[in-house]
């Protein structure tokens, strides 16, 4: 990946610009990466010159130094360039860092001399003022040059030349570096190409493993649709049977009504005043009410009455009645709901109790309500339990 210059790129720029600057007191910048990343930051900077930059070289970092120092041959400002590679950096590290050293020295542009260093024999601070000296292009003073042209200095030596022997054993070094970084940078980018094939294959695991799950979760709900659509269907069936037979119940009770012989409090009235009615007053479509076993005393006592003092005997017949049903407590239990025509008359709903009762009539009888009202209902809506 390429060395990333942009993200502190004020702070590293406005270090190198004042090292370039020969008023400013800073002569020397020091840059290194981010942790593992490839950011370029401004490590240290100062005006201490390269005795004090080397010392700010760090053996597990890789590193790039700008200086400037004074030629020792013309006076004039020179700058160099020391790319650092620690020897404590792992050999990824520096494939991946070696890439970046043509980029480093296209931003420090103006170096006069570039060093690659591992070493801290590499960065001393005499051998660089050589290699300054010699990079000047002058070896002699100008002052010494004016002096001795007019002395005899005697017979010249032989002339110079710049050849040099060629050294085996460096050049088998420096192919040998060569091929190392070469190496390295090939393992560098086998290992990326691994890396990214991981990536991938983890990428389709979960995208597989998400799919699955989302199959799984459309599948229970799928099923919890169904089963909550069929208890639905199932309550609305049961529902629908319980409002059957709730008509069928009303169609029945109001059928029971329907068939009434007479008024059941004219013919209450009737009896207590001791008057029959007439076969003519009862329709001959009437049912005939179910006879009860053995009815109770008061009924006798009621028919017995005279009638001269009626509101005395209707009350004495209401208490003592009362009393006597109390006492042997006939009960029964409703078979349908009845709403009571008036105040002479008890209303009850399906099972529910009706005590104290009283046998006056074959269709009719009277007893305390669930309220607790004491009235006639009709006899065929109620079982005695």
């Amino acid at each position: 990946m390429a060395v990333n210059l942009s993200k502190n790129g004020p702070a590293v720029t406005a270090a190198y610009k004042e090292v370039v600057d020969e008023k400013a007191n800073t002569n020397w910048a020091l840059f290194t990466y981010e942790g593992n990343s490839n950011d370029i930051r401004l490590a240290d900077k100062g005006d201490g010159g390269l005795e004090e930059l080397v010392e700010e070289l760090n053996s597990g970092k890789v590193m790039y130094a700008f200086c400037r120092v004074q030629d020792p041959n013309s006076g004039l400002p020179k700058y160099v360039l020391i790319n650092w590679t620690g020897e404590g950096v792992n050999d990824a590290r520096k494939g991946i860092c070696a890439n970046h050293v043509s980029s480093m020295a296209n931003f420090l542009k103006g170096a006069h001399v570039t060093i690659n260093a591992r070493a801290e024999e590499d960065v001393e601070p005499e051998a660089i003022m050589e290699k300054v000296a010699k990079a000047s292009g002058a070896n002699y003073s100008f002052h010494k040059e004016r002096s001795s042209r007019f002395q005899d200095s005697g017979p010249q030596g032989p002339v110079g030349s710049v050849y040099q022997k060629t050294n085996a054993m460096s050049e088998i070094k420096k192919t040998n570096k060569d091929n190392f970084w070469a190496q390295a940078e090939k393992e560098e980018e086998k290992r990326r190409l691994e890396e990214r094939r991981k990536a991938e294959e983890e990428r389709q695991q979960l995208e597989r493993e998400r799919k699955d799950r989302e199959a799984k979760e459309a599948a229970l709900r799928d099923k919890r649709d169904k089963e909550r659509a069929s208890q639905i269907e199932q309550q609305k069936k049961f529902q629908q049977e319980a409002a059957n037979k709730e008509q069928e119940k009303c169609r029945e009770a109001a059928s029971l009504i329907s068939q009434r012989a007479v008024n059941p409090r004219d013919m209450f009235k009737q009896r207590e005043r001791g008057i029959t009615p007439s076969d003519s007053d009862v329709p001959c479509a009437a049912p005939a009410s179910p006879q009860p076993e053995e009815p109770p005393a008061a009924n006798s006592y009621v028919e017995e009455v005279t009638y001269e003092e009626p509101a005395q005997v209707e009350e004495t017949n209401f208490y003592e009645g009362t009393e006597e049903t109390s006492d042997r407590g006939s009960c029964a239990r409703a078979l349908y709901d009845y709403q009571a025509a008036d105040d002479t008359e008890i209303s009850f709903d399906p099972d529910e109790i009706i005590t104290g009762i009283e046998m006056i009539d074959d269709g009719w009888w009277r007893g305390f309500g669930p309220d607790g009202h004491f009235g006639m209902f009709p006899a065929n809506y109620v079982e005695l339990i």
